[in-house]
């Protein structure tokens, strides 16, 4: 039987590939998903790049718009748009389940090509046997690695922190950024409908002490 193997070795070698190809699918995006959760339980020290983002544009919708109506939509498209490399993974997904249609596919085709040779049924079988083990190998992996469960857990965290953690502090900083300006803006009208009255020190913020306000609240933001 393992001869049998070796006698349709080109076919063997392409549908192994295939199955590889896959499951290494399965495997990257089960690793890219589960970093990304990680790092959204230390959303306020993360690194990551994505998730620097999607913070950034979430505090300018928020500025825009007062607030983002609907944060689990807002979510489900940055996660559909997550990249390995160039390659969005919901496409990296897809092809994984493609890579292995193919497989069984080609071994269909090599089969079938036995057959027609008049090949005897163990030269046929290690098509079958073959198709058989992948398969499951490669829904065994896939639920080892639990795609689907992770995406979920990835949008819970998000939408968590988006809208009880990140919501609450740009609210804060709206009020406090309103506190300000009334004492500027009455300690100038002040001044200017009484003359008479010294010039005493303004206590109102200057140009560059607002900068250094402002770069304060976005580190605090990331």
């Amino acid at each position: 039987m393992l001869m049998n193997f070796f006698q349709h070795r080109n076919f063997m070698v392409v549908i192994l590939a295939l199955l590889f190809a896959s499951i290494i699918c399965q495997i990257v995006m089960g690793v890219i998903y589960h970093h990304l959760i990680w790092e959204t339980e230390h959303m306020s020290t993360t690194t990551n790049k994505s998730l620097q983002q999607l913070k950034l544009k979430f505090s300018g919708c928020c500025k825009m718009n007062d607030k983002v109506s609907n944060v689990s939509v807002f979510v489900d498209k940055f996660i559909s748009h997550i990249k390995f490399g160039i390659v969005p993974l919901s496409m990296l997904k897809h092809l994984s389940g493609q890579l292995t249609l193919l497989s069984v596919l080609v071994a269909g085709i090599g089969a079938c090509i036995s057959i027609i040779h008049n090949e005897n049924f163990f030269s046929i079988a290690p098509f079958y046997i073959i198709s058989l083990l992948g398969l499951y190998c490669y829904f065994a992996i896939s639920s080892l690695v639990d795609v689907p469960g992770k995406i979920n857990v990835l949008r819970i965290n998000l939408v968590d922190y988006l809208e009880n953690h990140l919501a609450n502090r740009l609210e804060q900083t709206e009020l406090d950024m309103k506190l300000i300006q009334p004492k500027d803006n009455h300690a100038a009208q002040k001044q200017l409908s009484d003359p008479a009255i010294p010039q005493a020190p303004s206590p109102s913020i200057s140009n560059s002490e607002m900068e250094e306000l402002e770069l304060l609240l976005q580190e605090f933001l990331l």
